[in-house]
């Protein structure tokens, strides 16, 4: 495909129906993209089953354009952009589920308990799992909420949330990597001082016991856990950016069409490595192979029925070589009628026969006549 074809394109993709978008746009700021969307988001969790760890945290496409729910978070590389909340395999970085923040609600008021929403919203249907995330999730609510779906919770808590006691909360007076702890019938609190007069608390499902490591900083179990899991949204964000199909783009269901792509190959990415784990062992750059030949082989069936050769030499080249693969995977049949080559002119000259065929009611039949040229 010529560039400036792929950009006309480009340039006319919509994902639903421009008459009718204004009405629908009233109630669903994602209006635009919502249905395919929707149907993507759908098929994530029938693909792949998580490990025992998942994580939960915010992905931030970048995007300066204009858009009703863009984001300005100044606390990530390209600050600007357009934010979902992702649910992922804490090992591998899959993303299990995924939800566009479109700000507030149409209502008018600001959502109250946001944090706890999203988790049970990003972790509904997950069983038996240990969903660890940062402070603007972790509640006591929250991890009694996922107490009742037998799922545990690690994560980090803010000093203002009134479950925690006083006594988790002063850090003077109190010597560096000492740990202080609190417990509740289903719930564990820790406050550990990395730092002179700075602690860290989190809260805790999953462990109901003081265990603290044999390291010379004396760190808890729990915040040992929480910093192994904590980077699965992460490290997913920091693969797609490495090899990425976004495009420079004003147009925001575009961008957020072009992070489904990207989700979507590092997804096939996980999923082949867990059906292949023994696959080039010695390379190092796996994923960037595997890119290259997903792409090759999403193109190559319509290169094998391309009838006419690009006019760059080096796009002809490709084409023969792939048509020429093609032929020696699969014989023609013997039967079967010889096909003119790729980039042949059919030819117009008419044949020097003919047939002349009796009507119904004819006792007398012509067979075929030669004409001569």
């Amino acid at each position: 495909m010529p560039l400036k074809l792929f950009h006309t394109y480009s340039r006319l993709l919509r994902f639903d129906n421009r008459e009718s978008r204004p009405a629908r746009r009233v109630t669903d700021k994602l209006a635009a993209i919502r249905e395919i969307w929707d149907k993507w988001v759908e098929r994530l969790p029938y693909l792949y089953n998580p490990g025992p760890d998942v994580t939960v945290d915010e992905q931030l496409v970048p995007f300066r354009g204009r858009c009703p729910f863009r984001q300005y978070m100044p606390s990530k590389p390209a600050k600007y952009g357009i934010k979902s909340w992702v649910v992922c395999d804490a090992k591998s970085s899959y993303a299990w589920k995924m939800q566009v923040y479109t700000g507030k609600p149409t209502s008018g008021g600001p959502e109250k308990n946001q944090g706890m929403r999203v988790v049970l919203d990003v972790t509904e249907g997950l069983r038996g799992h240990n969903v660890t995330c940062d402070n603007f999730f972790t509640s006591y609510e929250l991890g009694q909420q996922l107490l009742k779906r037998k799922i545990t919770m690690v994560g980090t808590v803010r000093k203002n949330k009134p479950e925690l006691p006083p006594a988790l909360l002063a850090s003077k007076e109190r010597e560096v990597f000492s740990s202080k702890f609190a417990f509740m019938p289903t719930t564990t609190l820790v406050s550990y001082l990395p730092k002179k007069n700075k602690n860290v608390v989190l809260l805790s499902t999953l462990y109901t016991e003081a265990d603290i490591s044999d390291r010379e900083d004396r760190e808890p179990t729990i915040i040992l856990d929480y910093n192994c899991n904590k980077g699965g949204v992460d490290n997913l964000d920091k693969v797609i950016g490495t090899y990425s199909c976004r495009r420079m783009t004003a147009r925001w269901p575009l961008v957020i069409f072009h992070n489904i792509i990207d989700v979507s190959s590092h997804n096939a990415f996980v999923i082949w490595r867990e059906i292949n784990p023994t696959w080039i062992p010695r390379k190092r750059n796996k994923r960037r192979v595997f890119l290259e030949q997903l792409g090759k082989a999403l193109v190559t069936p319509f290169i094998e029925r391309r009838e006419h050769l690009p006019r760059t030499e080096v796009s002809a080249a490709v084409v023969k070589a792939v048509q020429r693969a093609r032929s020696r995977d699969r014989p023609e049949d013997p039967a079967a009628p010889a096909t003119a080559p790729a980039g042949a002119t059919p030819s117009t000259r008419k044949s020097p026969e003919t047939t002349i065929t009796c009507d119904a009611g004819s006792a007398q039949h012509y067979a075929t006549i030669g004409v001569a040229g």
